[in-house]
C-alpha cells in the first residue's frame, strides 16, 4: 500500500489586488488540486503577496517550518510563481524538505535547477537586448515609433536573437520528435514566457523553429 504524502502548499501573488480578487490564486489552486492524489493530504496553505523579485518571504518561511515539523513536502503550483532567481530556489532546496512543483510532478531537483537557470538567463538576455537596442537608437538619434524601417529591422533582430536564446531548449525537443503543441506546453510548464510576458502558443513555437531551421518547419 502506498504511503500517504503530506504537503504544505505555498501560493504567491504579485499584488494585493490579485490576493483579494483570487484571480492569481485560482489557477494555482486548480493546478494543486489536480496534482494531489487520493489519499494524500494538503495539511496547510500559505499565501504570500510579494513580487517575484523580492526574496523576503515571511509566509514561505512559515510554510517551510511547518513542513519540517510535520514531515511534509513543500508544494507549489508553478516554478515561475515561486521565484525568478536560481540562487533563491537552490537555497530553498537546501532546507532539507522536498520541493514539489504541481505543474512538473516528475521533475528532479537537478531538472528544477536547469529549468530555473534557463528561465533566468532568457529573461536576462531579453532585458539586455532591450536596453542595448534603445541605447543604440538614442545614439543614432532615432525617434522611436516614427521610423518604421528602423523599428522593423530592430524587431527582426530581436526576434532572431530571442529564437537563438531558445535554441538549446527547443532543439532537443524538436529532434526528439515532440509536436509543436507539446513543445509549447513544456515551455509553459518550465516557466518560460513570450516577449510579452505571456504563455507560449504553438504558432509562437513554430515561428522560433522556422528561424532555427530556416523555414523548414511545416
Amino acid at each position: 500500500m502506498r504511503k500517504m504524502t503530506r504537503y504544505v502548499a505555498y501560493f504567491r501573488v504579485s499584488t494585493e489586488k490579485q490576493g483579494k480578487s483570487g484571480l492569481g490564486l485560482a489557477a494555482q489552486h486548480t493546478l494543486i488540486e489536480r496534482f494531489v492524489s487520493d489519499g494524500d493530504e494538503v495539511i496547510a496553505e500559505y499565501v504570500e503577496v510579494q513580487s517575484g523579485k523580492n526574496d523576503e518571504r515571511i509566509q514561505l518561511w512559515k510554510a517551510i517550518h511547518h513542513a519540517k515539523r510535520s514531515d511534509a513536502k513543500l508544494l507549489i503550483a508553478k516554478l515561475d510563481r515561486f521565484s525568478r532567481k536560481v540562487s533563491f530556489i537552490a537555497s530553498i532546496m537546501e532546507q532539507g524538505i522536498g520541493l514539489v512543483v504541481a505543474e512538473m510532478p516528475h521533475a528532479t531537483d537537478f531538472q528544477l535547477h536547469i529549468f530555473a537557470a534557463l528561465a533566468q538567463e532568457e529573461r536576462r538576455l531579453i532585458s539586455e537586448r532591450t536596453r542595448n537596442a534603445l541605447a543604440e537608437a538614442k545614439k543614432r538619434g532615432v525617434q522611436l515609433g516614427k521610423n518604421g524601417k528602423v523599428l522593423a529591422e530592430q524587431n527582426r533582430r530581436t526576434a532572431n536573437e530571442r529564437a537563438e536564446a531558445f535554441r538549446p531548449v527547443i532543439t532537443p525537443m524538436k529532434e526528439a520528435g515532440l509536436s509543436i503543441s507539446e513543445i509549447a506546453r513544456r515551455l509553459n510548464m518550465a516557466g518560460f514566457s513570450t516577449a510579452n510576458g505571456k504563455g507560449f502558443h504553438p504558432q509562437q513555437v513554430k515561428n522560433i523553429l522556422r528561424y532555427l531551421y530556416r523555414g523548414k518547419v511545416g
